[in-house]
């Protein structure tokens, strides 16, 4: 056996030479080298690697970060599903709209107006629109009409206070009471009675509606005058600030007595400007040729009545 010849049975030195590229011991390699008393074997080139030899790592793999990752859906059915009850919601609602657009078209040619609540703008009660629904050339009459309205409401209210200082200067309670009642019942009374008729008649020109109206507005203006007079006819008059009331109040007390007055100033106002209204609406009346269709109207109503 050779010198040189590895043992069999010896364990592999498992240690690398750290300044030795590809260089290790040798298994039955020829190449010989000495080097300071110390033996190295150089593998041959052809020779099968030592297992101790590291093998080198690989390169990194490149990463595209503009890449898309397909993930598949699981709920792809249940978005299908959602999608569907979306449409068929949708086609109900349009389905509706069409429906409530031809119930208003309907009752638009029917001739029915449906009136919103709108003044007073803090509290609102009534429908009151004249910009919007009432002609351009009739909006001055109506806005003048609404003024009367307005004034009566005035008129009682301040006759209220007036009757409410006569009382406690020792006139009684009953003319106070008279004086509720004249506001309570006049005030929603004319608006029902005289006012809304014209508004509607303005803005339906309506022949019915105007008759109607003038009817109202003549006890309106009646009531206007007896209480700028205040005859001596219920409780001698001094549930109303009239002429002849402050003149027979005013001997007692000063202030009530000027109460008084400025009331039957406050309802001279409303007389007269109430007059000018029913002249201009009767005027208007005539002229658009209202008055015979009223006529034709009552007589068509007379025949029919008697038949």
């Amino acid at each position: 056996m050779s010198r040189y010849d590895p043992n069999p049975f010896e364990e592999e030195d498992l240690h690398e030479n750290p300044f030795a590229d590809g260089v290790a011991k040798g298994k039955g390699g020829s190449g010989q080298s000495s080097y300071g008393g110390g033996a190295f074997y150089t593998t041959n080139p052809g020779s099968v690697p030592s297992a101790t030899s590291r093998l080198s790592p690989l390169p990194p793999e490149p990463y595209d970060r503009g890449a898309t990752i397909d993930i598949p859906l699981d709920g792809s059915k249940d978005v299908k599903a959602k999608e569907k009850e979306l449409q068929a919601r949708e086609s109900e609602l349009k389905k509706r709209e069409q429906e409530i657009k031809r119930r208003e078209d309907a009752i638009a040619r029917a001739g029915i107006v449906i009136e919103e609540k709108n003044w007073p703008p803090f509290f609102p009660i009534i429908h009151h629109d004249i910009g919007n629904e009432i002609p351009i050339h009739l909006q001055r009459l109506q806005y003048v009409a609404f003024t009367t309205w307005l004034g009566l409401v005035l008129c009682l209210l301040w006759n209220i206070v007036a009757v409410t200082t006569a009382w406690i200067k020792g006139e009684g309670p009953t003319i106070w009471f008279l004086a509720i009642i004249y506001f309570i019942s006049g005030v929603p009374g004319s608006y029902v009675m005289w006012y809304r008729p014209l508004y509607r008649a303005m803005r339906t020109d309506s022949a019915l509606k105007f008759g109607w109206f003038f009817v109202a507005y003549m006890l309106h203006i009646g009531f206007c005058i007896f209480a700028a007079v205040a005859p001596p006819i219920i409780f001698k008059g001094k549930s109303l600030t009239g002429i002849l009331a402050a003149i027979d109040v005013i001997g007692g007390s000063a202030l009530v007595g000027i109460f008084y007055f400025i009331g039957f100033g406050f309802f001279c106002l409303e007389s007269l400007l109430s007059v000018w209204v029913f002249q201009q609406v009767l005027m208007y009346f005539r002229g658009s040729g209202k008055a015979a269709e009223l006529k034709r109207d009552a007589a068509r109503g007379t025949v029919m009545a008697a038949l």
